[in-house]
């Protein structure tokens, strides 16, 4: 029932009094009159208001009888009332009469019916209230206005406008979280039946609706906020003609004046967007426009206003509208750097929740990758890095690479992000495999370019290259065996740079290490000129291993100060330092030195950041004791087949001979956490292996570690001897030349076990079989320049009679002639092969004697002379007689 929809009858209604001139008030109500009291008034309202309540259109007779009392209750008097009461009462039976009276009413002023519309309007704010007692009269107000369609007699008005922006005003106001869904629904029928039956919405009514999307509003009233949006849902037909042009008159003809909101067009865009983009179809078009703003600012509002539109989980935008897109892409390219920077900060949203865009996106990050602004260049690997964390499937391999470029950026800030946003990808899909063995492949090349950067000349560089691999490569916080499983399957997935950039790593740590202990040493030794000096000179060198050196040789000289007044901070860092620290250790040492240095009242103290950059570059944390037993433990169940090789993508074949090479370089720089009868167990078995490359490996290990073995380790020791005589005699070259050296240098009684391999191999020399010559020629050559003394007579007699008379004088095959300037071992007869290392015997012969004046040394190296002279034709034959 409404006033639009009723037929119109055929008399009017107005001024039809009773019979006496009188109004009629219904049975048992008494005239209400302003000679009565309020309470009386009230009472005798409450009567008329259940009569009209129970009164329909069809009540001809009643309606004529009561015509008067309707008249009666719309003048000053009632509208006008002071009392809330009375004027609710009285908006209730106008909404009745309304309704009854329909699609007539019985008020032919416009005035009047102005008067009323806005009386009613007014009363309705006691629907704020729902614990007031009289709240169920003012939900039977709204509730009757919204179901006859009261407010559109008001369309005749010339200023029905007014009417409507009170209402609506009132109806946001008033809207609060303890009302339910009935009263939002009644209040949505009022004013959508308003908008869509009317002539057109006003730009204050509009006004009135988009205020509440104002992020302020919004968050003031949460409420009006969703009452704005489902009106503007519901007429969205009706409503976007008008939004259009409010959008138009601001955006485009620069008109700010129309409305109070023109300073909030880009937020009431982002949230109507969000509400239904069918009310932006006619909008966005005008965006294209201000994309190409001249005013830098100006565009970049825009580019703010459509990264959050096309960025939206739920947007389709980019698909329905690629025009804009394309024209936002070009944005990317802006002249303006706010605006470059504000669209590749979008580009991480945009990946994440619109994988399906990352292709067009790709060839402009590109080019921001290589952007001349740091800050750009910056954010380009945050965007990148910020999505693929999310998920790796959302970037592609030519994103990655971009990374991966940056790593190498002329700005340390560009570097550092790189490098700490790879690592923590790899840390995430290699080392935890959060999202299975295709991701960690296809991220797998991490790792040897983040030690590749080790070979940069940057101090910066080196450190956050151990930092990585300390947290995100071989994270120091896990447990032991943990620990040496990632870096054991890590050194065996390395490639070869990435394995000599480590190697590198270990080895300055293990320099710089050696550099603290020596400062130690110092102050241990009473102060003198050249004790200074030499304290100098060490702290120069320590202050060139840390960031800055400029700053940091300050701050080593007032840590070395420290050193020298503090004796327990001393005893604590050489804990640290020693050989026998343990990784726990190393970490108590680390904190307890850390925070004997801080200064609760500095919050931020470069000083103590200084030496926490030194502490960590020496600090054990990755190897001890226990570590190497694990690693051992490790290798032994790739030997013994029982390892997760193959699931670690590793060989066992690899895995083992990985394994020895990052046991031989970890005992150059750890030797004493090898020295354990488990350990050196371990490596008498891989001695026994077939593999050549095992075996050497495993007998360099014993010679860099073993020097205790002798006095602590018997058993291992009478195992040991026989198989390195079995080597140096039978060995390959490699093997020869590390088994004489390792006789050398951890037995007592050298001289005994290297005549024991002297003699015999002197003995058994044959020219006429030079395949077998190479071990025994690396052997003696070894030994004679290991022990010069003891073998001098025997090996004057070896080098003159066999080694110049019988070997390099003679020629026993006739080689052919390929070209070549250089070739390799495989394609140069065994004989060549032997020649090759007589000469090399004699350089360590000569290199045994370098400090004896013996006549021999002499001859020998008028004879090395006489080979470069000749060209290698001794025997003046016109052919290299020695080669």
């Amino acid at each position: 029932m409404d006033f639009t929809a009723q037929p119109k009858p055929a008399t009017a209604l107005c001024g039809v009094v009773s019979a006496d001139g009188k109004i009629a008030y219904p049975p048992g109500v008494k005239e209400i009159t302003d000679k009565i009291t309020t309470d009386e008034m009230i009472k005798r309202l409450k009567m008329v208001v259940k009569t009209f309540m129970d009164m329909d259109q069809d009540s001809e007779d009643e309606k004529q009888q009561y015509l008067p009392l309707a008249l009666h209750l719309a003048s000053e008097f009632f509208l006008r009332n002071p009392n809330k009461d009375v004027r609710l009462l009285v908006a209730c039976c106008l909404a009745d009469i309304f309704r009854i009276y329909a699609p007539e009413a019985p008020y032919t002023s416009h005035d009047k019916l102005k008067d009323i519309f806005l009386f009613i309007t007014r009363q309705l704010k006691g629907l704020e209230d729902t614990k007031s007692p009289q709240f169920n009269r003012y939900f039977y107000l709204l509730e009757n206005l919204a179901w006859v369609k009261s407010y559109n007699i008001c369309f005749e008005l010339e200023d029905c406008n007014e009417i409507f922006i009170q209402l609506f005003r009132t109806l946001f106001s008033v809207i609060n979280n303890s009302h339910n869904k009935k009263v939002q629904m009644h209040m949505l029928d009022l004013m959508s039946s308003i908008i869509m039956e009317g002539d057109g919405v006003t730009q204050e009514l509009l006004d009135s609706i988009l205020i509440n999307l104002i992020p302020a509003h919004k968050n003031l009233n949460k409420q009006s906020f969703d009452l704005a949006k489902v009106l503007l849902k519901r007429t969205v037909q009706t409503i976007e003609a008008c939004i259009a042009n409010f959008f138009n008159q601001v955006l485009v003809l620069g008109r700010s004046s129309v409305s109070d909101l023109s300073e909030h067009v880009f937020d009431l865009i982002q949230e109507l967007f969000a509400i239904d983009p069918h009310l932006l179809l006619s909008v966005m078009p005008q965006l294209e426009f201000k994309l190409k703003s001249n005013d830098g600012e100006e565009r970049l509002a825009v580019v703010r206003l459509l990264a959050k539109l096309f960025g939206s989980k739920d947007s389709d935008l980019a698909t329905q509208n690629r025009p804009l897109w394309q024209c936002f892409l070009g944005r990317f390219n802006d002249i303006h750097v706010p605006v470059r920077l504000e669209s590749v900060k979008f580009a991480s949203h945009c990946l994440m929740n619109h994988p399906d865009l990352a292709k067009d996106l790709t060839e402009y990050l590109k080019v921001r990758s290589h952007d001349p602004e740091e800050a750009i260049r910056h954010d380009v690997i945050v965007t990148i890095i910020t999505a693929a964390k999310r998920d790796l499937a959302l970037v592609n391999d030519q994103l990655l690479g971009f990374v991966r470029e940056r790593t190498l950026d002329k700005r340390w800030r560009v570097r550092k992000e790189a490098m700490m946003g790879l690592a923590q990808l790899y840390k995430k899909y290699c080392l935890h495999g959060e999202a299975g063995k295709e991701a960690a492949e296809k991220v797998s090349w991490i790792k040897d370019k983040l030690l590749h950067i080790y070979y940069q000349n940057s101090i910066d560089d080196k450190l956050l290259v151990e930092k990585i691999f300390a947290q995100y490569l071989v994270p120091h916080n896990l447990e032991t065996e943990e620990r040496m499983k990632c870096l054991y399957y890590l050194y065996a997935s390395l490639d070869p740079n990435a394995v000599k950039a480590l190697n590198e790593m270990w080895k300055c740590q293990n320099m710089l290490r050696s550099h603290v202990r020596e400062l130690l040493d110092l102050h241990k030794q009473p102060t003198s000129e050249a004790n200074c000096s030499a304290m100098f000179g060490k702290l120069m060198t320590i202050a060139k291993n840390l960031p800055d050196p400029g700053k940091a040789q300050d701050f080593v000289k007032k840590f070395n100060q420290v050193l020298g007044d503090d004796e327990k901070l001393r005893s604590q860092l050489e804990l640290l330092i020693s050989p026998t620290c343990s990784c726990k250790q190393a970490d108590v040492c680390v904190r307890e030195i850390a925070r004997k240095l801080a200064n609760p009242k500095q919050p931020t103290n470069p000083f103590l950041e200084m030496v926490k950059f030194l502490l960590e570059r020496i600090a054990p944390v990755h190897i001890d004791s226990e570590a190497i037993s694990a690693l051992v433990k490790l290798m032994n169940k790739s030997i013994e087949g029982t390892a997760d090789d193959e699931e670690e993508g590793v060989s066992p074949d690899t895995a083992i001979r990985s394994g020895l090479e990052l046991l031989k370089v970890l005992s150059f720089t750890h030797p004493t956490s090898f020295h354990s009868a488990e350990t050196y167990e371990s490596l008498l078995q891989c001695l026994r292996m077939e593999d050549d490359k095992v075996a050497e490996a495993a007998i360099q290990i014993f010679r860099n570690t073993g020097h205790k073995i002798e006095t602590d380790l018997p058993q291992i020791r009478s195992t040991l001897i026989p198989i390195l005589h079995q080597k140096a005699k039978r060995g390959t070259p490699h093997q020869a030349k590390q088994a004489v050296h390792c006789i050398h240098a951890i037995f007592t009684n050298k001289e005994v076990q290297l005549a024991q391999i002297f003699e015999p191999l002197s003995r058994s020399l044959n020219a006429d079989v030079p395949e077998q010559l190479i071990t025994p020629l690396v052997s003696l050559g070894h030994i004679s320049m290991l022990a010069p003394d003891q073998f001098a007579s025997p090996m004057k007699s070896v080098v003159a009679n066999f080694i110049v008379k019988d070997l390099l004088m003679n020629d026993r095959s006739t080689g052919e002639k390929n070209g070549k300037l250089w070739s390799p071992d495989e394609e140069v007869s065994p004989e060549v092969l032997a020649k090759v290392q007589a000469i090399k015997l004699l350089v360590r012969w000569l290199l045994g004697m370098k400090n004896n004046q013996s006549k021999s040394a002499n001859s020998t190296l008028r004879l090395l002379s006489a080979m470069l002279v000749s060209e290698g034709d001794l025997t003046e034959q016109k052919r290299i007689s020695c080669w």
